[in-house]
């Protein structure tokens, strides 16, 4: 009801109407009102003189519309014509509700001053559509009441709990005293004493209080309309033409004559049935609008349920990206602390080594000194030759490298941190960019493609005709069991080294292409079987496109590793051939690691003086390089001098065997993986028993020598026959 109110209300004065008016624009307004709206034109200018004239419309900028006039042109007392009275140029006022209306015309000036008035028809203009209309001789009087209307304001009214105001109050309506029956109408003292004095006609008029009247209203029977031509005639027929009641008179009269009527109470049903299933129609496009109305609430409360869901995903990814870069900052600066612990060991030890053998460098001179100020010749002479030898064996130790740095004071490492900050700038939405081709799978070029011990090179291509722009690529590779893939390698480079690789085992490796759109599908299969030579050969697999890399290699060839070796060792011969510089025992390594297989290297003993005593073996990449090899828990060896042999393993000695080397001598050290033995011999005799047992994980074969020891590394060979025939038996 409450959204009803404002089609129950004048447009000009804001409140219920009061004896309204239906103008033929079918809206409504108070009698009153359009009273005081109505605007007074001249003759010369009423809409037929403006017809001949064909002048302009109206300065008004609101009368924009088409203009209606109550001229009749079929009979019927309306019509239309083609211009639009002029108005007087006062502007424009608005109502309470806020249509803008016309203002009541002002005075005319005085006789005196002003020319006789010229005769002046009325005009009034719809505050809601704007329409101007031009009345005719009756005035207001043509336009017929709708007493509908006002019943409908009076049901309203009495469902409303609010007490019943004066009817005729012009601004604040103050409390009803009384209701006159006769006028139908609610005053208040005020009004009623001004409007509806007890004297004359109106003394016989009824006065009751308002809650009396309001139920004889109700229960009054209902007033028939009469005709606004004939006052004194009821509305009987409807013409269907000018579609307006009409009397029995009008007809009589001519005016419809000629027009289509029908029964008023025929059309009444007829309209009513109209109106309900117009209205049927326009009761489910609300009921449609409110359930849209619940949809638009619900998505509402469901946009921001999913935007706090979503700031929550967000949050938890981006904090995910600092705690992942957080670890990662921990592991560089662990880095960092090992390197910086690993410069200061090295330097501390040089420092401890020359320290030692500066002391001992002055004992010997300033023995010399005392022995050079002795008077005695044969004394001087029997001990001379031995102190020169003395002498010169200590300046030989200070020689080349020795006072020289074994490590320099700056970190070499340069962190490469331009990726990661063109990826935190590329971090954006996956929906805001724009999309682009994904690329098509790389080709593995078949020529490229190699193995070497345990590392195998890849190479790879675009498609040639392939135009869609590729940021890098993804090398995936399993752990030579046939499990998961892991990345070896992302980047722009079309080709790749993986080293680490198992001896005799199979791997399979897949390539794919990626850019900022998504990744190409993997690359076709690849089986590379490598012995003497190497043969290629492509497959294809239904789920993805793979390349198997069969490492089928007999003998391991590798040399000695520089990197990761004692700064006294002195290399040549292609890194093959190793001594010392020092009179300690310092540890080289191979650059070769086996974790599976069957291998056996030999080691030629090129310079040996019957004194120091050589470890051979095998360690971890972290073993000790400044100790003898089989001190500490990283390493097995055995070591060696000219009549026997030991086996050592964290400083602990075992099996003492008979049988030591001399120069030109031969070291064989056989790793089995396979029965995760160690096996040692000399000159092809097996030295014990197995000398170690349980082996597992990555080992690299190992010597520590001094400067009276110089040996030559011998890989690519086969096991020997004492190992080989053992090996055949069940």
């Amino acid at each position: 009801m409450e959204e009803m109110e404002e089609e129950l209300k004048c447009p000009v004065c804001g409140s219920f109407y009061r004896e309204p008016i239906i103008l033929p624009c079918s809206h409504n307004l108070c009698q009153a009102c359009a009273r005081n709206i109505l605007v007074q034109t001249p003759e010369s200018e009423s809409p037929q003189s403006r017809r001949a004239s064909g002048s302009a419309v109206s300065d008004y900028d609101y009368l924009d519309l088409d203009k209606m006039s109550l001229y009749s042109e079929a009979d019927s007392g309306y019509g239309s014509y083609g211009g639009f009275a002029s108005a007087p140029t006062t502007p424009c006022q608005k109502s309470p509700n806020g249509v803008r209306v016309f203002p009541p015309a002002a005075p005319p000036p005085p006789a005196a001053l002003a020319p006789p008035p010229p005769p002046r028809n009325a005009c009034l203009t719809c505050p809601q559509c704007h329409r101007s209309l031009v009345l005719d001789e009756r005035g207001l009087r043509g336009f017929p009441r709708n007493r509908l209307l006002e019943g409908v304001i009076d049901r309203y009214q009495q469902g409303r709990a609010a007490a019943l105001r004066c009817q005729l109050c012009e601004k604040a309506p103050k409390e009803a005293a009384v209701m006159c029956e006769q006028c139908d109408v609610f005053y208040c003292d005020p009004c009623r004493l001004r409007c509806h004095p007890p004297r004359g006609p109106l003394a016989k008029h009824r006065l009751v209080p308002p809650a009396q009247g309001r139920v004889s209203r109700r229960l009054s029977p209902r007033k028939i309309s009469t005709c606004t031509d004939h006052e004194l005639e009821n509305h009987s027929m409807y013409c269907v033409q000018c579609k307006s009641p009409v009397c029995y008179q009008c007809l009589e009269e001519g005016k419809h004559s000629s027009h289509e009527v029908k029964a008023l109470g025929a059309m009444w049903k007829l309209h009513k049935s109209q109106l309900s299933q117009a209205l049927n129609g326009l009761s489910d496009r609300a009921k449609e609008a409110k359930e849209f109305l619940v949809q638009l609430r619900n998505m509402v409360q469901q946009i921001q349920e999913n935007s706090v869901e979503f700031e929550a995903c967000l949050v938890a990814q981006c904090d995910a990206l600092i705690d992942a870069l957080n670890r990662r900052k921990a592991q560089l600066l662990s880095r960092v602390n090992k390197e910086h612990e690993h410069k200061l060991k090295v330097v501390r030890d040089q420092i401890s080594h020359c320290t030692v053998k500066l002391r001992q460098t002055t004992g010997l001179m300033e023995y010399c000194l005392e022995v050079i100020k002795e008077n005695d010749p044969s004394g001087f002479l029997q001990i001379s030759d031995a102190l020169i030898r003395r002498v010169h064996l200590t300046e030989d130790q200070w020689g080349k490298g020795t006072l020289t740095p074994r490590m320099t004071t700056d970190f070499d490492l340069n962190l490469d941190n331009a990726p990661l900050l063109q990826s935190i700038h590329q971090l954006d939405f996956v929906q805001m960019k724009v999309s682009s081709p994904v690329p098509a799978p790389p080709i593995l070029q078949l020529e490229e493609c190699c193995t070497h011990n345990n590392s195998a090179t890849l190479s790879w291509k675009q498609p040639p005709l392939s135009t869609v722009q590729v940021e890098g690529y993804i090398l995936e590779l399993d752990d030579g069991n046939g499990g998961q893939f892991r990345e070896v390698y992302v980047g722009k480079e079309t080709m790749c080294t993986v080293d680490g690789l198992h001896f005799n085992s199979t791997y399979s490796a897949r390539v794919k292409a990626f850019n900022k759109t998504g990744v190409s599908p993997y690359s076709k299969t690849l089986v590379l079987q490598t012995s003497e030579g190497c043969n290629f050969e492509t497959q294809g697999t239904p789920y993805s496109q793979l390349v198997d890399i069969k490492k089928m290699v007999a003998v391991a060839w590798f040399s000695f590793d520089p990197a990761s070796a004692h700064a006294d060792i002195i290399f040549s011969n292609d890194n093959l051939t190793v001594t010392c510089n020092s009179y300690d025992d310092r540890v080289v390594l191979g650059k070769t690691g086996f974790s599976k297989g069957l291998h056996y290297w030999e080691l030629s003993i090129d310079r040996y003086d019957n004194h120091p005593d050589p470890a051979f073996g095998v360690a971890r990449i972290d073993v000790l390089k400044d100790a003898m090899l089989g001190k500490d828990d990283k390493a097995w060896a055995m070591y060696v001098d000219n009549n026997r042999s030991w086996f050592m393993h964290n400083n602990s000695h075992t099996n003492r065997t008979e049988g030591g080397i001399t120069k030109g001598a031969t070291v064989g050290v056989l790793l089995d993986l396979t029965r995760r033995t160690l096996t040692f011999s000399i000159n092809e005799d097996q030295q014990g028993p197995v000398a170690f047992e349980n082996l597992e994980g990555l080992f690299f074969p190992a010597v520590s020598l001094n400067r009276n020891v110089q040996v030559t590394l011998h890989t690519g060979l086969p096991v020997p026959e004492f190992y080989a025939s053992r090996s055949a038996m069940p």
